[in-house]
């Protein structure tokens, strides 16, 4: 039962009557220990209801039967392979429990209006500034199960969207010992050493391949980039499985990308987001460069710092200094390369156009703040918001967006960018390479991809998939093109 203000009341008067029993009752030491420990769970289910959309645990009493050291607990490495494997469609079930699914429902209702609804009819045209509501779950794959695992919606404008145009294959964020206080059987669970995962529901992308082609042209030019892979989801929320479709699951990059590919996780890790997010003057607000980690210490002295030299006047006054500075606080190398994969392979929903949609690193390595990409579901294609900046930048306004202009501007920066230009198209982003990789790719996802069901899809129809197929490949020769153009003007 889900404690609201309708039935407070009731909950009163049995707290009240717990307690007379107490006073009144004969009982032994062990019987008024057990009193006292319930009625003290009650004062805490009062305590825990100051919203419509709490979680009442009331399924404490289980075994974890199927918990293996090398399954659940993290006490072993992050298996890459077994969850991250390339060249297969694996499956997850998800099983919420009726009342907790539309805990779930009604919480998004309360974010975003009623399903299915639209923009103009009962929902709201701003993105919400709360994440949905996390609810315990039970996890399955290969037959093992995993337990009380938090899940919940996620997203911004592709869970919105999504959300008030009635599709509710949604993207998912599992945490696996979210409610570890509550159930201590599952404390410091993990999935084959995760403890968080994301499940991108693909969102605008009817070939379901971009999210995962991105992170790897990303990781084969060098760079650091979640690992992903391909899965088919089912959700049974009182029904039975629920074919929720192809989703591509996703390594979150505060929980083990840190470890795996820096070696160090002790640094500030930022998600900007917001107008400080530009690094344009007169933007900086430590409030939108969101810490994910260290979030007790009120330090932000590197990113501070980074604003204020990218910014400062001795950019045009003496390049040489400006460089040798920007270089002790930012490893312009590792963003130049970003901004030429990112570039060449077209993203338009991040830095550039949109202020979110990477992370900062300060690796202990160097203590220098580093790029890492993120959200790549809309890459791969021209876009919208003006579409994807041009190779040259001209389109890109040098005020807002000076981590990209002002090193552009630079000719030390621009032949360095200009180099991994080259190598993008040369190696990561090859056509043949490329078009062998999207034929590999398709053909996997697409026996999963076209059987999608109405109300938890983006394809209009099973054509749709291939013909996105087809402007996949169609779209790297051309930037092949594009890219030959402007290294020969």
């Amino acid at each position: 039962m889900k404690v609201t203000s309708r039935n407070f009341n009731f909950l009163f008067i049995a707290l009240l009557f717990g307690m007379s029993l107490l006073t009144f009752s004969s009982c032994s030491d062990d019987d008024e220990l057990a009193t006292v420990t319930d009625e003290e769970e009650v004062v805490e289910d009062i305590e825990e209801t100051d919203d419509d959309d709490q979680i009442v645990i009331d399924d404490a009493d289980f075994d974890a039967t199927d918990w293996t050291i090398e399954t659940h607990s993290n006490d072993v490495d992050p298996n890459f392979e077994e969850v991250f494997e390339d060249n297969t469609v694996k499956r997850l079930d998800i099983v919420i429990s009726e009342t907790r699914w539309q805990t779930m429902l009604d919480d998004m209702t309360d974010l975003y209006g009623t399903f299915g609804a639209g923009s103009r009819g009962g929902g709201s045209n701003s993105f919400s500034e709360e994440d949905p509501i996390f609810v315990p779950a039970e996890v399955f794959y290969n037959d093992k199960e995993w337990y009380r695992v938090g899940v919940r919606f996620k997203g911004n404008s592709s869970l919105q969207s999504s959300w008030q145009s009635g599709i509710l294959k949604l993207s998912f964020k599992l945490d696996f010992d979210e409610f570890e206080d509550d159930y201590p059987q599952i404390k410091n669970q993990r999935f084959f050493g995760f403890k968080k995962l994301s499940l991108k529901n693909n969102y605008n992308d009817k070939s379901m391949l971009r999210e995962k082609v991105a992170a790897d042209v990303f990781k084969n030019a060098g760079l650091a980039v979640s690992h992903t892979a391909f899965y088919t989801v089912y959700v049974d929320y009182g029904e039975g499985p629920q074919y929720f479709g192809v989703y591509t699951l996703v390594e979150e990059v505060d929980d083990t990308v840190l470890e795996d590919q820096f070696g160090d996780e002790d640094g500030n890790l930022y998600k900007p987001d917001g107008d400080a997010a530009s690094f344009a003057t007169g933007t900086y607000d430590e409030d939108e460069y969101v810490k994910k980690n260290n979030e007790d210490e009120a330090d932000f002295t590197d990113v501070e710092a980074l604003f204020d030299i990218l910014n400062d006047g001795s950019r045009t006054t003496d390049a040489a200094i400006w460089r040798t500075n920007l270089e002790a606080v930012f490893d312009t190398d590792v963003f130049l390369n970003y901004l030429a994969v990112n570039t060449v392979i077209q993203n338009w929903d991040t830095y550039g156009r949109m202020t979110h949609n990477y992370f900062l690193y300060n690796n202990p390595e160097n203590n220098k703040l580093t790029w890492i990409p993120w959200d790549n579901n809309e890459a791969l294609q021209e876009g919208n918001q003006g579409g994807s900046p041009e190779l040259d930048f001209s389109d890109v306004v040098a005020a807002q967006w000076p981590l990209i202009s002002y090193l552009y501007e630079d000719q030390v920066y621009k032949a360095i960018y200009d180099g991994y230009v080259q190598d993008v198209v040369d190696g990561p982003f090859n056509v043949s390479s490329m078009q062998a990789l999207y034929s590999s790719y398709s053909s996997l996802v697409e026996p999963y991809a076209t059987i999608e069901e109405p109300g938890f899809t983006f394809l209009n129809n099973s054509s749709d998939f291939q013909a996105a197929i087809s402007e996949l490949n169609s779209h790297v020769s051309q930037r092949a093109a594009a890219v030959n153009s402007y290294l020969n003007n």
